[in-house]
């Protein structure tokens, strides 16, 4: 299969049992997920592009691709192809709507991870191609694909260059200066030089002010979750039907819009039809936002050191932005 990647462009993908994840059901309906999680409050919900370049699957597979082009072994590939697979509609939207998610952490997909993936298909596919699928699903296993914040891990990284481009924050000379100055060493994600780490982690903390942890972001996450716990709390929805598709969702609830007075007003809400402030003397309700940052290796004399090692301001900044973001949300009557 020939594929073209937003990021690592056009790309022979010919292993079977990744070829037939891709195509299994439950990572197809990652095509129809919103990675940031609602479009219409988007920060710049203006921009037109293909859905697909900025839905779940794409970033899926851009986790594999960016784990192959580094040498990661193929369970490692493969653990990070189907990392997503357990996400909701909406994406994190979900972690302001049930008890197992965490406003502060966004944690529910991987909270409900190891079940969801023990209870698909996938692990049919990967038992079938003689894979040990306990080991592909301990984390512990993989520290290019996962680590925790402020380390670079393959999600992190494909994430970030994708958002980036998505939102023309930068270009595909960008990219390619990026990952011509990565290189996985010791298991571990390590810049070439300071320039590079310094640019990367430049953009990735305007990508976290601005994008997953803004203002913007806080609005979305309350709005749309309020409207989907509403919709589950009066049986317009089944918790199950999360996990099909955002239109699907969007399309079961849609038919009480005109019989229910509060169900338009959340609706109007999570569309931007309502003026909504950040007022922290005079809020309705408040919201938290997860909030990332990384703190990359860099090589200094053939050695790998921490960014915030030579550039001590990042140190502070690293600090700042590892607590969850904090706003006052005030509706308007």
């Amino acid at each position: 299969m020939l594929y073209k990647d937003l990021i690592y462009g056009d790309v022979k993908i010919d292993e079977p049992v990744v070829l037939e994840l891709i195509n299994s059901s439950p990572l197809q309906r990652l095509k129809e997920i919103d990675q940031a999680g609602y479009k219409p409050m988007w920060v710049k919900p203006e921009l037109k592009i293909d859905p697909y370049e900025n839905s779940r699957l794409a970033h899926s597979i851009g986790v594999y691709l960016l784990l192959r082009k580094y040498g990661a072994p193929l369970e490692e590939q493969i653990a990070g192809l189907i990392h997503d697979v357990s996400h909701s509609a909406f994406s994190h939207c979900i972690d302001y709507v049930l008890a197992s998610g965490s406003e502060k952490e966004h944690s529910h997909q991987d909270n409900i991870f190891e079940d969801f993936v023990k209870n698909s298909e996938i692990s049919r596919i990967i038992k079938k191609y003689g894979l040990n699928l306990d080991y592909i699903l301990d984390d512990k296993n993989f520290p290019l694909k996962e680590k925790d914040l402020p380390d670079l891990c393959a999600d992190r990284i494909d994430y970030s260059l994708r958002t980036a481009v998505v939102f023309e924050e930068i270009n595909k000379e960008d990219v390619n200066y990026f990952l011509d100055n990565l290189m996985a060493q010791n298991s571990e994600w390590v810049f070439k030089n300071l320039e590079s780490a310094r640019k990367f982690s430049e953009i990735f903390l305007k990508l976290n002010r601005e994008y997953y942890a803004g203002f913007p972001s806080a609005l979305m996450f309350r709005t749309v979750g309020d409207y989907l716990k509403y919709a589950l709390e009066k049986d317009y929805v089944e918790e199950k039907d999360f996990y099909t598709t955002d239109a699907e969702v969007l399309s079961k609830i849609e038919k009480y819009l005109d019989k229910d007075e509060k169900l338009k007003l959340l609706f109007d809400r999570m569309n931007n039809k309502t003026k909504i402030i950040n007022d922290p003397n005079d809020y309705d309700v408040k919201v938290y936002c997860k909030s990332r940052i990384v703190d990359p290796l860099l090589l200094q004399e053939e050695k790998p050191i921490r960014l915030s090692s030579v550039f001590r301001e990042w140190g502070e900044i690293v600090k700042k932005e590892s607590v969850p973001k904090e706003y006052f949300l005030k509706f308007s009557k």
